[in-house]
């Protein structure tokens, strides 16, 4: 049987402190992590996301009272249906625009709706990014973990939800959610169809970035960051329990259901985060800032200030600045940038970028404001205006992204993205300041 449903959909709120949820009462032990007879006779289990001798502030781990422990499985073996994408593909500098993927023809779950778009880094690896965009038209019937990293998950059409062994999370378009790595999921659709993008972070947990001169207010709140509460099911029959390890997929039978954990206590949770809610912050004199300003996450590396991946948004916002250039300047950056709309249109694109679609701008890449956009924002009368029902989003990455075979392949590549800037005409005038 499963515990109350209803108590499975309120959330604790927070982020990165210790959380404690319990499905029955008294199912926490009490000034124990793991007693010789725990309450109920579960089992206790640990779940570490980070090294066991990190520095208490970097520390990442939950434990689990848990109907039968996760040892309980026999042998994973290598699934002859793979996460599509097919392998990194050439190297090229080259800027590169997709219109949205289709969604499947035939019964496709959540895990075989995935597609690998892009990479920096071997699975393996304990650094770097790998990107995905996800499309499904049925709910799960098996459950999935990640041992190759946290999964950032931004829906851009349909429903999720979330069921997890720490409890249930429902996701809609404009939120956002994170499943810690190793962490066990099933993903239930609650609309007919759902597309969206997955950025699987191999580096140092997502955290919200530091405020420095900003303060202690301003961008995602903390308070806003929320967690599920203890929600466990207790049933037997065969289930496929299926892992990614190493980039590739990996399952076994079981006969009970992996998601059986009765009460935790942790900060290593899963969590999610309603975008509405970003408080942006921008100039109110002159000059466009940096898109840095609208970090949600971000995953740092040891150089201070250079992340493994930093998760930004472009929000709805007033725009006020006085004798600037509004949109997004050109620029060419030591970062790279992989874009994804969820909804309405992005400022720096006319057309082309559609909700659902995704770009790719590499290292130094040199790019910007599409030639319309361009000269609408010159001629602009430089009123107070609001950027309304949008939201655009961007993975950012110190490390180059390399498009996969399929990326590179798909039909959905625009090959005429580079024709947006080329009609920017020469409006030099040497004789006239």
């Amino acid at each position: 049987m499963n515990s109350d449903s209803t108590s499975a959909l309120a959330y604790q709120s927070g982020f990165g402190n210790e959380f404690a949820s319990e499905a029955l009462p008294g199912a926490l032990p009490v000034g124990q992590n793991s007693p010789q007879k725990a309450p109920y006779g579960l089992y206790a289990e640990l779940l570490s996301g980070t090294a066991f001798t990190m520095s208490r502030s970097e520390q990442r781990r939950t434990w689990l009272y848990r109907i039968r422990p996760s040892a309980l499985h026999p042998a994973f073996e290598r699934l002859e249906r793979q996460l599509a994408g097919g392998g990194l593909g050439a190297v090229t500098p080259n800027r590169l625009r997709w219109s949205p993927l289709e969604m499947p023809g035939e019964p496709t779950d959540f895990i075989d709706g995935w597609v690998t778009m892009a990479a920096n880094s071997a699975a393996e690896k304990p650094a770097g990014i790998s990107i995905h965009c996800y499309r499904a038209n049925r709910s799960m019937e098996r459950v999935f973990f990640n041992a190759d990293g946290e999964l950032l998950l931004v829906p851009q059409l349909g429903r999720l939800r979330l069921v997890t062994e720490l409890g249930v999370l429902d996701v809609e378009p404009l939120e956002i959610a994170v499943i810690p790595r190793g962490m066990k999921f099933r993903v239930e659709l609650l609309d007919g169809e759902a597309r969206g993008y997955i950025a699987e972070n191999h580096g140092a947990p997502l955290r919200i970035p530091d405020l420095g001169p900003i303060g202690s207010n301003g961008l995602a709140n903390p308070r806003d960051f929320l967690a599920p509460v203890a929600h466990y099911e207790e049933q037997d029959g065969p289930l496929q329990l299926v892992q990614k390890f190493c980039g590739e997929l990996w399952g076994c039978e079981l006969q009970h259901s992996p998601l059986d954990v009765v009460a935790w206590h942790g900060n290593n949770v899963p969590y999610k985060y309603d975008l509405r809610l970003f408080n942006t912050i921008g100039t109110v004199s002159y000059d466009h800032p940096d898109p840095s300003i609208f970090t949600v996450l971000t995953s740092p590396t040891s150089v201070p200030g250079m992340a493994n991946i930093d998760f930004v948004i472009f929000p709805p916002r007033w725009m006020v600045a006085e004798k600037t250039f509004r949109p997004p300047w050109f620029h060419r950056n030591l970062m790279n940038e992989f874009m994804g709309l969820i909804k309405g249109e992005y400022d720096a694109k006319a057309e082309g970028f559609l909700p659902g679609g995704a770009s790719l701008h590499g290292c130094m890449s040199a790019h910007g404001p599409d030639a319309e956009t361009c000269a609408k924002a010159i001629a602009a009368d430089l009123a107070p205006n609001k950027i309304d029902n949008t939201m655009a989003f961007m993975f950012e990455t110190s490390q180059v992204l390399r498009p996969t075979r399929h990326a590179l392949d798909c039909p959905q590549l625009q090959n005429d993205y580079d024709s947006c800037w080329a009609t920017l005409p020469s409006t030099f005038t040497p004789n006239r300041r």
